[in-house]
């Protein structure tokens, strides 16, 4: 029996691509509008050996290489070939939660609820996600926009448990005259990202980041998804802590069906000082995997 505890909104009930049904052709042209000059900023980070993660629940990024070029070329001759044609390959074995990434609507539940009222019990396979898998996510090509928050303190950065409200996203919004239209991306740059691989203990011990009630005024204007330059978007530890855990990721994946998008690169972007952007994200489709490494663009 499916779960019902929770309103999911304007989209029916046993739905599986929550807030991508905002992203229709028209808002597509509307995004391709924004590109004038060609300029593209990768707001990735590299997934590599040592890549930040939360232990135990995130294994390690590992890569073993199979150098096999050698084998390849007398394979090769002895099926007759005249060319020297090596070849090499590699085994990764990762969490998709490492590195740049976005989270699948199935990713997190509310109890044994999960988005549109899918019951984990009956959508948690073995095998991974009977429904809501990242292979349903969508290709995102929307309007992005920027909210750089990293200064709101008077340094650089904001400080790990430092709650971004939505006091502090209008007023970045109304700095740069802009506003949320549905189907947007709305990135949030806190300045955390700076610790990604230089500083991997200070980068997991905690973040600033969005509050509960951020989460909900973004959702409420009706955004595709939300990405920020660190491990989980929301701040950690939580205003709630320790009675409650990872509420953001709750409200947007399960409520609302909000796709979370986390340890960007956005540095660029903002020293570019752009503010308004195409954004273009192609989630790998995963059969059944609860998120996708990414690797996101910005062009204007």
């Amino acid at each position: 029996m499916p779960c019902a505890v929770h309103d999911h909104g304007q989209w029916p009930a046993g739905d599986q691509l929550g807030a991508g049904n905002h992203l229709t052709p028209a808002k597509r042209l509307e995004a391709l509008a924004l590109v004038r000059e060609g300029a593209l900023f990768d707001l990735s980070q590299t997934i590599e050996i040592g890549a930040p993660r939360f232990e135990p629940v995130q294994t390690p990024y590992l890569l073993l290489g199979a150098p096999n070029w050698q084998g390849g070329i007398r394979r090769r001759r002895q099926a007759g070939a005249t060319n020297d044609a090596g070849s090499n390959l590699e085994r990764i074995e990762m969490t998709t939660h490492v590195g740049t990434h976005i989270d699948a609507l199935g990713h997190f539940t509310i109890g044994a609820e999960m988005y549109g009222g899918h019951d984990a019990n009956e959508t948690m396979t073995d095998f991974g996600l009977a429904k809501l898998g990242i292979e349903h996510a969508p290709s995102i090509v929307s309007r992005g926009l920027m909210v750089d928050v990293s200064r709101l303190d008077g340094g650089p950065f904001l400080e790990a448990g430092r709650s971004v409200g939505p006091d502090d996203i209008e007023k970045c919004l109304a700095a740069e005259k802009m506003e949320i239209r549905p189907g947007d991306i709305v990135l949030v740059h806190t300045g955390w990202g700076r610790f990604y691989m230089t500083d991997n203990p200070r980068y997991l011990s905690g973040e600033p980041g969005i509050n509960v009630a951020a989460a909900q005024w973004l959702t409420k204007q009706g955004v595709t998804a939300i990405g920020c330059d660190n491990m989980a978007v929301e701040v950690l530890p939580g205003e709630d802590e320790p009675a409650v855990k990872m509420p953001v990721h709750q409200h947007c994946l399960v409520e609302a069906g909000v796709y979370l998008i986390e340890n960007l690169l956005l540095t660029p972007l903002v020293d570019a000082r752009v503010a308004e952007f195409c954004f273009i994200l192609l989630p790998v489709k995963f059969k059944g995997a609860t998120g996708s490494p990414a690797r996101p663009i910005a062009m204007v």
